[in-house]
């Protein structure tokens, strides 16, 4: 490893998640090793508060040891992956805008090139997709794109006897396109077919101002092998850039903004699109994953909209417990959205819907549902469609043996 120059004024600093971060520091557990990354994490974010140069070097020593530390880390969940790629998106852009002098950030890149290069899981393999953005200005990208095109030439080029994998193939068109030497990227990549590295032409394109050759080429590119949450993200990055807000939302913008959840997914494209109205997004959502209504109630409930949220729970199945958290929460302030709500829980319980579902479940689905029921008058009525709706059911259903006494069942 070659001599490291660390940033003036950070030799005093000490970093706590310095020690947790040694070569195989972490077993086989994947939880405690994503717990420390997003403790590391925080850590350096804190720092930049008050000192972005020094939280740019703390990023950079976390990124040298994160691979070494994880390595033995059980990563067939995806989590701890998921986890690693998180922090590379945040600790990049805090090293990509820190304001360092010349030779820190040519130190810093040395590092982290070296630490990129020897990642073999690899866990940091998307650093550089930043790397244009690590160089900070346009010279340096330009000198680094000029360090490795030729490699990345041999490495993507038609001859099947030269060509293969180049650890520095992604960085090297991420500095071509920070340096804005769009030409050689569309060159080097003339004969690609893979698309994490076709994407870049695209983005030259866009760059160029021919959005519509860079739209055809992403779609052209559609495949089992390509990711189309990217293509669709790109696309629509291309429209927006152009101010083709309407063409933006109608052709990508409900699926380019896919979240963990469906409400996050309602959240990401309201964000984006806040001309449109929150009730014809949710429209437009709901009718892009038929057969799904029901996974889209919470969304219609944060909005308000309780007599859409009922008719998407009964759409289609909906979490029972969700349903019933719901009823809980509003059995005192919507007491008429709470009944149907519990309703619904109760009703797809009988129908076996539910994960890891126990007695509390149950119960409480039906006690938020007849105390909201009770609040408006109707308990009688509610309990007569909570026990027709039990009896009706499969034989020995988990609803009828947890209520079978209290809805005086005889079963």
């Amino acid at each position: 490893m070659s001599a490291r120059r660390t940033t003036p004024g950070s030799e005093g600093h000490k970093w706590e998640f310095q020690a947790r971060f040694r070569r195989h520091a972490f077993g086989w557990k994947s939880r405690p090793a994503i717990q420390r990354v997003k403790q590391a994490v925080s850590e350096i974010k804190k720092v930049a508060r008050r000192d972005s140069v020094l939280a740019a070097e703390g990023a950079v020593l976390f990124l040298e040891r994160v691979s070494p530390a994880i390595e033995q880390v059980d990563s067939s969940s995806g989590a701890i992956g998921t986890a690693v790629n998180h922090a590379v998106e945040d600790l990049a852009a805090i090293i990509a805008k820190a304001p360092a002098d010349a030779a820190t950030r040519d130190a810093w890149l040395e590092r982290l090139w070296e630490a990129h290069a020897n990642d073999h899981i690899p866990y940091i393999e998307r650093l550089a997709d930043h790397w244009g953005e690590l160089c900070a200005s346009k010279d340096v990208a330009s000198a680094w794109a000029d360090r490795l095109l030729d490699i990345t030439r041999t490495a993507l080029g038609p001859d099947k006897n030269l060509r293969g994998h180049f650890h520095g193939a992604t960085a090297c068109l991420s500095a071509l396109y920070r340096a804005e030497r769009h030409a050689d990227i569309i060159g080097v990549l003339e004969h690609e077919r893979f698309w994490p590295y076709k994407r870049w032409a695209a983005k030259a394109l866009g760059a160029m101002g021919k959005q519509a050759e860079a739209i055809e080429l992403a779609e052209s590119s559609r495949g089992p092998w390509t990711s189309d949450a990217d293509v669709d993200a790109l696309c629509e990055e291309m429209l927006l850039s152009s101010g083709l807000v309407e063409q933006a939302y109608a052709r990508y913008g409900l699926y380019a903004n896919r979240g963990s959840t469906y409400l996050a997914t309602f959240r990401a494209v309201a964000k984006k699109y806040p001309h449109k109205p929150a009730e014809q997004i949710l429209t437009d959502l709901v009718k892009s994953t038929p057969g799904e209504e029901g996974k889209w109630f919470a969304a219609a409930k944060e909005l308000g909209l309780y007599d859409a949220a009922i008719r998407l729970a009964r759409a289609s199945p909906c979490d029972p417990k969700t349903l019933a958290r719901a009823a809980r929460d509003h059995a005192a302030t919507q007491p008429g959205f709470a009944i149907e709500a519990g309703y619904a829980a109760l009703a797809w319980l009988v129908e076996g819907y539910g994960y890891e579902i126990t007695g509390a479940d149950v119960w409480l689905a039906y006690s938020a549902t007849m105390q909201a029921a009770e609040a408006l008058g109707r308990a009688a009525e509610t309990m007569d469609r909570i026990r027709q709706l039990v009896a009706n059911g499969p034989a020995h259903n988990f609803v009828a043996q947890c209520l079978g006494r209290e809805l005086r069942l005889g079963r």
